[in-house]
């Protein structure tokens, strides 16, 4: 029992070094293992749009998006651009979505982290949040790209339900996921590719 009080006030100290702007990096834990529904993707990007925020969706999401025949995504990941103005917006957001540090299985509701433009626009890696939409993760230069800027250069707008979600085109989603390198990427290449070759976007 004092191991387990021990450890959760270990995740508790890393979420709040976060928002005093320590450097949070990928968290070693994968997200959650149920699937996201097209609603619970449509409301995390809903708050975005409401709130200004200038991002991209990539991953799974944006191959989902395009149409790809793939495993549904267990999360939404967003490039933002880090702009101190958009940081604001972004916080927002994600304060209005209850966001709160994902860290294991072990802390099912997240741990606490306070979100401000400091905080944010310190992260390097990955920002693994659990919402109350859903996982959702931010990164800022996605393994293969330039971030924001050059993901917006190809970028659509395709709509999810009565959303319109800015989705990297499909082509960058495959440069990422070939940089990356890891074996859950390789794995959709093939599918994705062959979709890209049958609906050029």
């Amino acid at each position: 029992m004092a191991a387990a009080a021990a450890v959760a006030g270990e995740l508790r100290d890393r979420g709040r070094g976060a928002a005093r702007g320590a450097k949070p990096r990928v968290a070693a834990s994968a997200a959650p293992v149920v699937p996201m529904s097209d609603a619970q993707i449509a409301a995390v990007v809903g708050c975005l749009n409401r709130h200004g925020v200038a991002y991209v969706v990539v991953g799974g999401a944006a191959s989902q998006l395009h149409g790809a025949p793939v495993e549904r995504t267990r999360d939404t990941d967003i490039v933002p651009a880090k702009t101190p103005q958009n940081l604001d917006r972004l916080a927002a957001a994600l304060r209005e979505m209850d966001a709160r540090l994902w860290v294991g299985p072990s802390e099912p509701d997240g741990v606490e982290m306070t979100f401000d433009r400091r905080a944010l626009g310190r992260i390097e890696g990955f920002l693994n949040l659990i919402t109350r939409h859903g996982p959702l993760d931010i990164t800022y230069r996605p393994d293969g790209t330039d971030g924001y800027s050059d993901l917006t250069r190809g970028m659509v707008v395709v709509p999810l339900l009565d959303v319109g979600v800015p989705v990297a085109a499909l082509r960058d989603v495959i440069r990422s996921k070939e940089a990356a390198g890891r074996a859950k990427d390789l794995a959709t290449l093939p599918t994705l590719i062959e979709h890209l070759r049958r609906h050029q976007d």
